[in-house]
């Protein structure tokens, strides 16, 4: 028998081995194992015919093994088995390094088959199918994220002997009156019904509780830290003239960008701490607004601090912050890891000396070394890539630290207000005048070969161009549908193929920070022409020269991701094209790809992402730096979201220290994330 704080091993059939695995993938204790929920789910409740299937669609079919071929090599590491199967009508079937799988299917013997369906209503295929254990038929069966050495199947398997163990039942935090009031079903019984649901109706009802839950907490900790926030005063800043910075641009500003300028002016002269977020569209001209807030707190003989993902981005900025800035005698200055250590122990020195007065680097930054003579301003570029930790660590270098920070993925504003709810927002949506928009098309497979072309017509006009891919490799994914690209293989087969008279380089999130800077600084420097890539490369430094991005299996992409890796082409003087590939049949896939055939605005493809709700998170990535959402979608769940913070209000309301003992869960949960960032809220 099992308490819910036990270690993962005391589970039946878990071992030391397997248990290290777990451990691996944060999950240490009973609890952790079934608080870990099914990420999908295979709808195995109907049995289709093969006469009925629909190419495109995924489905259950039952049918008989009529004939196995023998297996095939096609490369070294990758080989294929084909067989046929019939109910009456006949389908073939193609599985990949599955040797063990395939002997054990019998000729003359029927078994369950799930996948999706290609090929044609004459010629149905089925490809990567999964081989259903009669126990899942008629149900919905959960599918896990996992990590190399334990399967989806297995992680269930251990949930179900897990719950059945259990001595106690899973009690609720949250008050019996909520629960009553938003029409929530207990935790012991949502945990249990989520991770083996017969309906879909189950799986709903079981998902919001648990969801509901975690909005709670979310609402709770983002209304405290506001609150706190709001009460914290500092000396106002002297309002300067900003037209001296403005006279020295070669271009007058858009209105959006001087309106977001006099937000940060009104926020500096306030007596309030700053805390604000610039969100703008790619190429929106986020960095002059940063540069003008610098620039305020030089002529307020203050110091600013501007953090980047990586270490060519921070270099982009240095060379842009010294260009609009140097005029003005203004020193700007870049940190980085990869100075030697005579050049970090002076450029130290001038920081702390004053003589430096804006530092523009990446984690460098916050090193203990690192001091400032009087900073007064945080800037970080893209919310995604750093947490309120990180933001929190270099504002501590100074005394009352004002913060900016910038991302670039487009937010309805509403949204942006509940996601970023420590921050107050200016949104940027206006471009500066003379960008031409992307040209962007969609295709399928067979016009693929066309496109590469298209690219070689490019690539020999001196441009360059970037694939993206929705995997790393092959291995990543266990359910992956045999069409799916990765960027390790695909680099290889195009460098190895059509591209072997170019240079082909691969930039991925599994590379060394250092392989990931070179690969991103040979495409800079124009020393590689194509550029294989997964998401990774969506934050990266601008490269004029780039003409094509082409996006394979785009149907994988949320409607913001895509358009965010869109922005990767445009920045130059050329014109730039971004062609979307997917096979995918779904109507809601064909809605996703028109709207982004349709705009460049990102702002209109949010509010369609939000719409459609598509599989991909409209921020493109989970947002470090806020409470920690393992199960809630903040675009799925506004409703819930919505009902959430109102609870959040009452209790607040109502014990605003949270000293009940009914609220000790919500006041536990804050001070954990202040802990992790590093601060308490008053």
């Amino acid at each position: 028998m099992l308490n819910l704080n036990d270690d993962i091993s005391l589970i039946k059939g878990i071992g030391e081995k397997k248990a290290q695995i777990y451990r691996k993938m944060g999950i240490h204790t009973v609890r952790q194992l079934i608080l870990h929920l099914p990420r999908n789910y295979l709808d195995l409740s109907h049995v289709t015919d093969i006469s009925e299937v629909v190419i495109g669609e995924r489905c259950l079919i039952k049918a008989e093994v009529i004939r196995k071929g023998n297996e095939q090599r096609i490369r070294k590491g990758l080989s294929l088995f084909k067989m046929e199967v019939s109910d009456g009508d006949v389908m073939r079937l193609t599985f990949y390094n599955t040797k063990f799988t395939v002997q054990a299917l019998k000729e003359g013997q029927s078994y369950y088959f799930y996948g999706i369906v290609e090929g044609s209503l004459l010629k149905p295929e089925m490809r990567a199918p999964v081989v259903i254990a009669e126990q899942y038929v008629g149900k919905l069966m959960p599918i896990y994220t996992v990590t190399t050495g334990i399967s989806s199947k297995v992680v269930a398997n251990d949930i179900q002997r897990a719950l059945a163990a259990l001595t106690e039942e899973i009690n609720d935090d949250i008050p019996g009156e909520i629960l009553k009031k938003a029409g929530l079903m207990p935790l012991d019984e949502a945990i249990r019904l989520v991770h083996f649901p017969e309906r879909t109706a189950q799986y709903l009802s079981a998902r919001r509780r648990i969801v509901f839950e975690e909005l709670l907490v979310f609402s709770a900790v983002m209304m405290r830290f506001r609150a706190a926030r709001s009460i914290m005063h500092t000396a106002p800043l002297f309002k300067y003239d900003i037209n001296e910075f403005y006279k020295s641009l070669p271009f007058t500003p858009t209105n959006d960008q001087q309106k977001a300028i006099t937000d940060i002016e009104n926020d500096l002269c306030s007596g309030g701490i700053m805390n604000r977020l610039v969100q703008g569209d790619v190429g929106s001209g986020k960095t002059l607004v940063a540069a003008a807030a610098a620039y305020m707190m030089f002529k307020n003989r203050r110091q600013t601090a501007l953090m980047a993902p990586t270490e060519l981005l921070a270099e982009q900025h240095c060379r842009t912050f010294k260009n609009m800035l140097s005029p003005f005698g203004i020193n700007v200055e870049l940190i980085s890891g990869s100075m030697t250590a005579k050049q970090r122990r002076e450029a130290d020195q001038r920081l702390q000396s004053g003589e430096c007065n804006i530092a523009v680097g990446t984690h460098a930054l916050i090193s203990k070394t690192t001091a400032f003579k009087s900073l007064g301003l945080v800037i970080t570029d893209e919310q995604h890539r750093f947490g309120v930790a990180q933001r929190a660590s270099l504002a501590a270098k100074g005394e009352q630290v004002h913060t900016l920070v910038m991302s670039a993925t487009p937010i309805p504003r509403t949204l942006a207000l509940i996601i970023y709810g420590d921050l107050d927002v200016s949104l940027i949506k206006e471009l500066p005048p003379g960008r031409s928009p992307v040209e962007t098309y969609r295709i399928d497979s067979p016009k693929r070969r066309r496109a590469l072309g298209f690219i070689k017509d490019r690539l020999d006009e001196g441009r360059q161009a970037y694939i993206v891919c929705p995997l790393v490799s092959k291995d990543d994914e266990e359910d992956a549908p045999a069409n799916m690209h990765a960027a390790k293989e695909y680099a290889k087969e195009l460098a190895a193929g059509e591209f072997k008279d170019y240079s082909v380089g691969l930039l991925h999130g599994k590379l060394r920070p250092a392989e990931k800077e070179a690969a991103m600084a040979d495409f800079a420097s124009g020393k590689t022409q194509l550029l294989v890539a997964t998401t990774v490369v969506e934050v990266g430094v601008d490269v004029p020269n780039a003409a094509v991005m082409m996006i394979e299996n785009a149907e994988r992409f949320g409607l913001s991701q895509l358009h965010q890796l869109r922005g990767r082409v445009g920045r130059g003087k050329h014109q730039s094209y971004c062609i979307l590939v997917s096979d995918n049949k779904s109507d809601t896939t064909a809605q996703r790809l028109k709207a982004m055939r349709d705009t460049n605005d990102g702002f209109k493809i949010a509010e369609e992402d939000l719409r459609l709700r598509g599989p991909g998170d409209i921020l493109g990535a989970r947002q470090h730096g806020l409470p920690v959402l393992q199960n809630a979608d903040l675009t799925a769940d506004t409703e819930l979201l919505q009902m959430a913070q109102q609870c959040a209000a009452d209790i607040l309301k109502t014990d605003p220290m949270l000293l009940l003992e009914q609220n000790r869960f919500i006041k536990n949960a804050i001070e954990d994330f202040s802990r992790q960032i590093g601060e308490r809220p008053n």
